[in-house]
């Protein structure tokens, strides 16, 4: 399962619908665009320090899921379908949901807007 940012967000707080679908889950996965995002909204946090330390552990237990060149093909192919729908994801949501079409992993996220993406699978707590 990937985690979006808000699920990792979440998961870090210990909120109990998030800590209980990961718990289910069969492997953990983040996006490098999740973990900048993560970064970036922890970096004024008054806890940043338990949020690093957090994080380290995390990310030598998780799948890390870079941006390859075949996820490149998933991004365009989403982007062209929600042109088509008259629809839109931001742009990091795209590529987040091109990395689950690209594994086939369902995404932990609270934003019903990958729900809008064709074949993708939205987990919420």
């Amino acid at each position: 399962m990937i985690l979006d940012t808000n699920a990792l967000s979440a998961f870090a707080d210990n909120v109990p619908g998030a800590v209980l679908r990961v718990g289910d889950a069969d492997g953990l996965y983040v996006p490098v665009i999740v973990l900048g995002e993560y970064r970036f909204g922890i970096a004024s946090s008054r806890h940043r320090r338990d949020y690093e330390t957090w994080l380290t552990r995390g990310c030598g237990i998780w799948q890390i899921l870079p941006v390859v060149e075949d996820t490149t093909t998933h991004y365009a192919l989403i982007r062209q379908e929600l042109r088509k729908a008259g629809t839109s994801l931001p742009a990091n949501d795209v590529w987040i949901a091109a990395l689950a079409r690209q594994h086939g992993l369902p995404v932990l996220s609270r934003d019903e807007h990958f729900d809008a993406v064709v074949g993708l699978t939205r987990i919420s707590w």
